[in-house]
């Protein structure tokens, strides 16, 4: 993997503007709703915590892919 890439990934990307603030926004809605949809749906049970986590990290992962700008 190139320095760049690295330095890129750990490096702190503030929002840098209206529509990137939307983005991440959006995003954020659409996890929670999603995972809302899995705590009323699921049983209680150890897959569905490991379920909304892979939600919690999945918006996460989107929003590092804004934040880096896809790179």
């Amino acid at each position: 993997m190139q320095q760049e890439v690295l330095d890129n990934w750990f490096t702190y990307h503030p929002p840098t503007g209206d529509e990137q603030l939307a983005a991440y926004a959006k995003i954020r809605s659409a996890a929670r709703d999603f995972a809302m949809a899995i705590n009323e749906n699921a049983p209680d049970s150890a897959d569905k915590t490991a379920a909304i986590r892979k939600v919690r990290d999945a918006m996460m992962t989107a929003n590092a892919s804004i934040a880096c700008g896809g790179k």
